[in-house]
């Protein structure tokens, strides 16, 4: 399990700093490098491969590293980074991210795209060639920054007599006792540790093995000395052992290291004695280097007669902190990464689940202590009913997710697409803090890919069209995210030729989805866009003009409760207007009751309620504050049962700018409304969007408010109709 969970972790890591990646990638694209964004394109490569070597998955680790090696060349500036090497950046990380999906799916042993993987690999070695190839003569070359920190270190060893004579890394290693069950073998990171360099030396320090019966087999009783050989710096080297470096004691010295770092060392070590007799036979030490430590120990001479047998220090005992080697600021980090923890998102799931269910179980108590009419079991059930609210709250954020998660895609589609399609389009996102739930984020991703690809390939204009019609040739796109009236709004905004009503109402036409006198308005003839294989495209292209994707897209919107619109403007651009509720899992609900039945309505929907009887009213429209407002009676619309009721309550809702009523029998107040699905039965019924279960046990229905407000304006317009053809009949 441990070990799954590890893999998990690294999954959910890689294609995260994948995403890192490509974005950096597609800053240098826009702004210009910088040597911030290419060592962050490097380290995260770099990580990568240390995790990925960590488990020993050989395919990601040999690829990446040749990625690693041209990285490094670019961050040196020996390569250069141009539109040719951001292309191939961006296509290894895709290639990537296809090694960390079939790691994911327990298919590492398997190379998703060899033939792919052969070009990746081909263009990667021939920019290395051509980077190791020599200069002309009268060319010179800077130093690499590596180069020039190795140069600087010899100069100061040259000349500071406190310096060690050793030129290679000295690496000490004591591993936690439990990294074995933790799921990693300290092997794996010595292997990784080789792709950097070549191993001098090495001691196994095995002092700490107990007797055969004493011992167990899920410890690690072992420390490592190494020598090591490589030009890597320090933090690459020490980034091999990320993981285990919070429990274990890592010791780095440099070549040439002071010999005050030597003694610092050694003198917590509990076992310094075989440590030093390793080091003196290795050479990392001599035996003029050994007497200047000035350790208590035995003189080196004879330092191999005073080695003493028996129990030794576990090497867990070693002191954790040694100011001049160990990492400082490893505390702040691990206070800094306990901040935050990563949940699987069933479990997430399965506490929204009991708190849907505790929230029904404290409507039912609180039903119970109404009818027992005992004061003091209703004022403790409404303390606990405000505590349920405030799980609920809590609960329902933690799903709660930025919409960036959607929108970071879109920079790397925009740049791909756009260069396919010849045009030149400038991508601006805003509201990318904007929270949905998680459900939500991960089903509007392919919607809102289709609308984006569309306003590239119809919307914007080519750049001779652009200029014919006096714009700039850069077009532009707008992904914009906010909250408005309880729901999530999206739009996708291109500055490109607009809609053609007339076009769009004469394929219709054709297409037999209308008749020529049906007198649709603006808003109608834009929704026909959405009917299952409407297309106004000339060509077929291989990315739109089959008439399939936009009814998918509205029908899929339509899933999560929510609703998409079409704006335009001919010659200025076009606006896809998505508008989503913030969750499906649990809501503030109001509730009615209409010819005995009772109904919910999302209590962020309603504006007021007033008495109907108090109004004007003619033909379902009331005068409210002088301005006329429809309204449906829920009863006739869902065919209920006529009750007399002293009292016509009108509930006043509100979806984005539009309002309406609803008439109802009788107002019960607000409720925590936990959202169940509807039946096959119901789930064609229009204005319902989904039930919920009572205090009492009994189910109510949830109105679909957006459905409703659209209903009032259908019936408006079929009565503007009939107005019209009275009129026409009696001029006649």
């Amino acid at each position: 399990m441990k070990k799954d969970a590890a893999r998990d972790a690294l999954v959910q890591e890689a294609r995260e700093l994948l995403v890192a990646m490509e974005a950096a990638l597609l800053q240098i694209e826009s702004d210009g490098a910088s040597r911030d964004a290419i060592n962050a394109i490097f380290r995260a490569a770099h990580t990568i491969k240390g995790s990925a070597g960590l488990f020993a998955f050989d395919s990601i680790v040999s690829f990446t590293h040749l990625l690693e090696n041209v990285l490094d060349k670019v961050r040196n500036g020996i390569v250069k980074l141009d539109d040719a090497m951001m292309s191939l950046l961006l296509n290894c990380g895709d290639y990537m991210s296809e090694l960390v999906d079939a790691i994911a799916e327990r298919k590492e042993e398997q190379d998703p795209d060899p033939v792919r993987r052969a070009e990746l690999e081909t263009t990667l070695n021939e920019y290395l060639e051509q980077a190791t190839q020599p200069q002309p003569e009268g060319v010179a070359t800077a130093p690499t920054p590596a180069v020039a920190a190795a140069a600087s270190e010899a100069t100061a060893a040259a000349t500071d007599e406190g310096a060690v004579a050793n030129p290679h890394w000295h690496l000490s290693l004591r591993f936690s006792p439990d990294v074995l069950r933790d799921g990693l073998d300290p092997l794996s990171f010595l292997r990784y540790l080789l792709t950097m360099g070549d191993m001098v030396y090495a001691h196994v320090i095995d002092l700490a093995i107990p007797a055969a019966d004493d011992m167990d087999a899920e410890l690690c009783y072992l420390g490592f000395e190494i020598g090591f050989a490589s030009t890597a710096e320090h933090e690459e080297i020490d980034s091999v052992f990320e993981f285990v470096r919070e429990d274990s004691v890592i010791v780095i010295l440099a070549p040439h290291s002071q010999l005050t770092a030597y003694r610092d060392w050694l003198q917590v070590l509990p076992e310094r004695e075989e440590v030093a007799l390793h080091l003196l036979q290795s050479g990392a030490l001599t035996a003029a280097e050994w007497r200047q430590l000035q350790l208590d120990v035995a003189d080196a001479d004879d330092f191999s007669s005073t080695i003493e047998t028996g129990a030794r220090a576990a090497p867990s005992q070693v002191l954790a902190s040694i100011p001049a080697l160990r990492q400082r600021g490893g505390e702040e980090k691990k206070n800094l990464e306990q901040k935050f923890i990563k949940i699987e998102v069933s479990k997430l799931d399965q506490l929204i689940d009991l708190v849907g269910e505790l929230v029904i179980a404290g409507a039912g108590a609180s039903l119970v202590a109404k009818r027992k009419k005992d004061q003091r079991f209703e004022e403790a059930t409404q303390v606990i009913s405000g505590l349920v609210e405030q799980i609920r709250d809590a609960a329902l954020t933690l799903r709660m997710v930025q919409i960036n998660e959607v929108f970071q895609r879109f920079p790397r589609v925009v740049r791909d697409m756009s260069r396919e399609i010849g045009k030149n389009i400038e991508l601006i996102v805003t509201g990318a803090d904007t929270e949905l739930d998680k459900s939500m984020v991960e089903k509007i991703s392919d919607p809102l890919m289709h609308i984006v690809r569309n306003a590239m390939d119809h919307g914007i204009e080519s750049a001779e069209a652009r200029r014919s019609a006096g714009k700039p040739e850069i077009g532009v796109l707008r992904l914009n995210a906010t909250h408005e009236s309880g729901s999530v709004v999206i739009e996708v905004f291109d500055d490109g030729r607009g809609l053609d009503k007339e076009r769009i109402l004469r394929k219709a036409v054709q297409q037999g989805l209308v008749t020529a006198d049906a007198g649709l308005s603006e808003r109608d003839i834009f929704r026909l866009i959405f009917e299952p294989g409407f297309s106004t495209a000339e060509q077929v292209t291989s990315l739109s003009g089959r008439g399939v994707g936009m009814d998918v897209v509205k029908r899929n919107i339509e899933a999560l409760q929510g609703e998409v619109e079409i704006y335009s403007n001919p010659g200025q651009g076009t606006m896809v207007r998505i508008r989503l509720p913030l969750t499906l899992a649990i809501i503030a609900g109001f509730q009615v009751v209409v010819g005995g039945a009772v109904f919910v309505i999302p209590l962020d929907l309603v504006v007021e309620c007033i008495n109907l009887s108090s109004h004007q009213v003619h033909n379902n429209v009331v005068t409210l504050r002088d301005e006329p407002l429809p309204f449906i009676p829920l009863r006739e619309l869902f065919d209920l049962p006529q009750r007399e009721s002293a009292r016509k309550s009108l509930v006043i809702v509100q979806y984005g700018p539009l309002r309406a009523g609803l008439l109802v029998d009788n107002l019960l107040g607000e409720c925590q409304a936990v959202i169940k699905p509807l039946g096959k039965l119901f789930s064609k019924v229009k204005g319902l969007s989904g039930s919920t279960i009572l205090g009492d046990g009994r189910v109510a229905l949830i109105l679909d408010v957006p459905h409703l407000i659209a209903h009032t304006g259908r019936m408006e317009q079929a009565d503007v109709r009939r107005t019209e053809s009275r009129m026409s009949a009696a001029n006649d």
